[in-house]
């Protein structure tokens, strides 16, 4: 029988591997003694009747994390050899040129080697580790669906975007159905939407009124979204963590150091090398920003008291998405041989942030759908996971627009380079306190911010670009009169 068996499909062969482990489960005292007995002769039947104690060693691979990405590079290992993992904890941290994301475990088990060292590339579906896991049955099922690779991306939803698919761990929708919950009505506050088992329990407090212990939430990770208004910050969060700014100290190696691009400075290299063919057409102009500031002065704590920071971005990008309606060639994007033009319909606005990976830019998906307050909403998220240095594929890809605050770091004008394939960018400077003359003549007190805007000369002419910068300027010096555009 045993013969025959080797002779059967992989997948049967796993069928027979489950059934005999169940029976091996079965007080059976000849089987017991069978497997003693003949352990050293047949290796296979080792396999199927011993490793029920001991556990297979599973090769945990690099899923496919999209965008087109082949290799990463390994930036911290959060294990070693010898290492007892348990489901969902952090195995490494990779980083492509897109993005960072950590790997987590899907396994119970002990790491027995891993394969790379850090800042060695590592290859999409080969292994990262070798995992003895832990000898159940549930295991086992998901040691069968890490050989197929389409599953394998599917279960792997924290490294992949799939469109609007719901993104859960296969624990995290058992609890979901445990508990007779419907994942699309949960809003997942994980990496690229990814639903947690926290999301899971809030979902449920509110919906029964229950109040959820505090041991439940204390092995998942904080969520890097505000808490709401009245609630006490966690003691792991982004903000209670952050240490205080401290200057940098010169560094004197004393000899020239040659290393190799890598991560995000690899992709400013293929990026602005793309720009360099796209004809910049510039454009500046200033904002007198006094009425906008009075507002968000009245708004700031009703904000606060719902949780959110309200700085002045939402109200830059609302004005921008708004002004985009008018002129839709401003978010549309050519094809690279510059014959073929698609508008788009999202507003997938991009803010450059300085982070401690480098510039990145993560964007707020479907702006023309979102009021200022969920804009700031979403940009406290957006800044907490660069903070964090959790910026995703999701977060960091999709843009159709671009704004970049470099006032808040300093300088006045700036000449931003296009984002390809996007047609336009913004930069926006320092807002100054400077004395301007009012509608009767007389020396006021102003509140000034320049603007410096780059096109895409080959399909956006001076005119557009002048007008689309005169609405947007419009909506943010008499605030009111977006009111009247909101949807």
């Amino acid at each position: 029988m045993f013969g025959i068996s080797c002779q059967l499909s992989q997948q049967y062969r796993r069928r027979c591997f489950r059934l005999q482990t169940f029976r091996s489960l079965r007080p059976v005292q000849p089987l017991g003694f069978r497997c003693d007995r003949t352990a050293h002769v047949l290796t296979s039947r080792t396999l199927h009747t011993c490793t029920v104690n001991r556990g297979p060693i599973v090769q945990f691979k690099l899923s496919d994390i999209g965008e087109g990405i082949m290799e990463v590079t390994v930036k911290e290992w959060y294990v070693k050899e010898g290492d007892k993992v348990s489901q969902f904890d952090s195995i490494c941290e990779v980083q492509s040129d897109k993005a960072s994301v950590t790997i987590t475990s899907r396994y119970d088990g002990v790491i027995k080697k891993l394969y790379y060292d850090v800042d060695a590339t590592a290859l999409v579906g080969k292994p990262l580790v070798d995992i003895e896991t832990e000898s159940s049955s549930e295991v086992i099922q998901e040691e069968d669906v890490v050989e197929t690779p389409a599953m394998a991306r599917e279960e792997h939803t924290h490294q992949e975007i799939k469109g609007h698919k719901t993104q859960a761990t296969p624990a995290v929708r058992r609890l979901a159905m445990e508990n007779n919950i419907k994942l699309s009505e949960v809003v997942g506050t994980g990496k690229d939407g990814r639903i947690l088992k926290e999301d899971i329990l809030n979902f449920l407090a509110k919906q029964t009124g229950a109040i959820i212990p505090p041991t439940l939430f204390q092995e998942i990770q904080t969520s890097p979204l505000v808490p709401p208004p009245g609630a006490a910050k966690p003691v792991g969060s982004v903000a209670a963590a952050k240490p205080p700014p401290a200057m940098p100290r010169p560094v004197f190696t004393g000899k020239d150091v040659t290393e190799p691009l890598k991560g995000f400075h690899k992709a400013m290299v293929k990026t602005m090398t793309a720009a360099l063919k796209i004809p910049h057409f510039g454009y500046c102009d200033e904002v007198d920003l006094s009425r906008l500031v009075s507002l968000r002065a009245e708004l700031r704590s009703i904000a606060e008291g719902r949780g959110v920071k309200l700085s002045y971005m939402p109200f830059f990008i609302k004005a921008a998405s708004l002004g985009l309606l008018h002129f839709p060639i401003l978010n549309a994007s050519v094809d690279e041989g510059c014959q073929n033009i698609t508008y788009k319909a999202s507003h997938n606005i991009g803010l450059a942030m300085d982070t401690s990976q480098g510039l990145l830019v993560p964007n707020v998906k479907n702006v023309q759908l979102l009021s200022v307050f969920e804009i700031a909403q979403e940009l406290n998220r957006l800044q907490a996971l660069g903070a964090a240095g959790q910026l995703g594929t999701n977060e960091l890809s999709g843009g159709t627009f671009t704004l970049s605050n470099i006032g808040s770091i300093g300088g006045t004008y700036a000449k931003p380079v296009i984002l390809p394939p996007e047609v336009a960018i913004g930069a926006l400077g320092k807002i100054l306190v400077l004395p301007r003359f009012d509608a009767d003549g007389q020396v006021v007190q102003a509140h000034i911010m320049n603007v410096s805007w780059s096109a895409d000369h080959r399909i956006i002419d001076g005119a557009t670009m002048c007008r689309f910068s005169n609405l947007w300027r419009e909506y943010l010096e008499n605030p009111a009169t977006m009111v009247l555009d909101l949807k």
